[in-house]
């Protein structure tokens, strides 16, 4: 499925339920708090918040399923303020293409 293809799927998903019609102030800070269950993911797995020390072991399985949250989410924002993701997608891609040249960070990056 390609990128227009899920946008178009979400809008309408979103307008059958009337979810188009909660502002995107709202939308943004669900999409904020969405956000936040992939970061207690991450923060527990790389061992800033330890398990047993105050924090729980967040369900590893529950995880695919927050990512698809955050991004359709992030579709109900693009949708909101009509914007073409990939068209918009592709464009970024070319402009960094050229704002950050390939080998200079490969070479950077291996010296890390």
């Amino acid at each position: 499925m390609n990128l227009k293809l899920i946008q178009e799927r979400s809008r309408q998903f979103e307008e059958a339920r009337g979810w188009d019609k909660f502002p995107a102030s709202q939308v943004f800070a669900h999409l904020i708090e969405e956000l936040g269950e992939i970061s207690r993911h991450i923060t527990v797995k790389e061992g800033y918040k330890v398990i047993g020390l105050g924090h729980e072991l967040p369900d590893d399985s529950s995880l695919p399923r927050e990512f698809a949250q955050v991004f359709s989410l992030f579709i109900q924002l693009a949708n909101h303020f009509g914007v073409d993701l990939e068209d918009s997608i592709i464009s970024e891609m070319d402009r960094m293409n050229s704002r950050f040249p390939e080998k200079e960070w490969k070479d950077y990056m291996s010296e890390k």
